[in-house]
């Protein structure tokens, strides 16, 4: 005689395994870094990334002309009625004193100095203001056939300039500071020998 089996407990595991499983993909319970549901991707606490884009333009167009003179001229005249008295002293003759000096500058320099820097990098917020206003700092290296780039960039970040796709202009960002330092075999040749240097240092002209 074949025995029965009791499907209501298998039945009602089951139906009560799929619930659980879906209370838990809709309800998940929100940890410390859980987002809004409806909150984007943009940067708003220590640890997110943000992405500068460095658009910089430095033009330094700096002439200085200087042009002075100075004229002096003084006379002075000594003669015997000013220091001698008739028929007691001997005549003395007058003597004209004519002094004149004179100095002149003329001086003419021009400085000229262009840069561009365009790239871009991906800071990380280490720090909040009381109003919201981001800390971002972030360093990036490249090794480009033994020449090493280094760029470093820091400022702060006001959220409200923060655009689409989590970016912002690096004309938006206060205290914007931009370091960048090369080492390699290009920087050997771009800077001059020490002896070079020491001439340079005690040269007088």
């Amino acid at each position: 005689m074949p025995l029965k089996t009791n499907w209501m407990p298998i039945l009602l595991t089951a139906v009560m395994s799929v619930a659980t499983c879906q209370a838990s993909s809709i309800w998940a319970r929100r940890t410390s870094t859980s987002k809004a549901l409806y909150a984007d991707d943009k940067a708003n606490q220590i640890g997110d990334l943000l992405t500068i884009i460095i658009s910089e333009d430095h033009k330094v167009d700096n002439k200085v002309k200087r042009d002075a003179s100075r004229n002096t001229s003084r006379q002075l005249a000594v003669g015997a009625k000013d220091i001698s008295v008739e028929h007691v002293l001997p005549t003395v003759p007058e003597v004209n004193i004519d002094l004149k000096s004179g100095k002149s500058l003329q001086g003419k320099s021009d400085y000229k100095d262009e840069r561009s820097i365009e790239d871009s990098i991906t800071v990380v917020v280490v720090d909040i203001h009381p109003n919201g206003n981001l800390v971002v700092i972030g360093t990036r290296s490249r090794d480009i056939n033994a020449d090493i780039q280094t760029i470093q960039v820091s400022g702060i970040v006001r959220p409200s300039d923060i655009a689409f796709g989590n970016i912002v202009h690096s004309e938006r960002v206060a205290n914007f500071q931009l370091v960048t330092l090369s080492e390699g075999v290009t920087d050997d040749f771009n800077k001059p020998g020490w002896l070079g240097r020491v001439l340079d240092k005690i040269w007088p002209f």
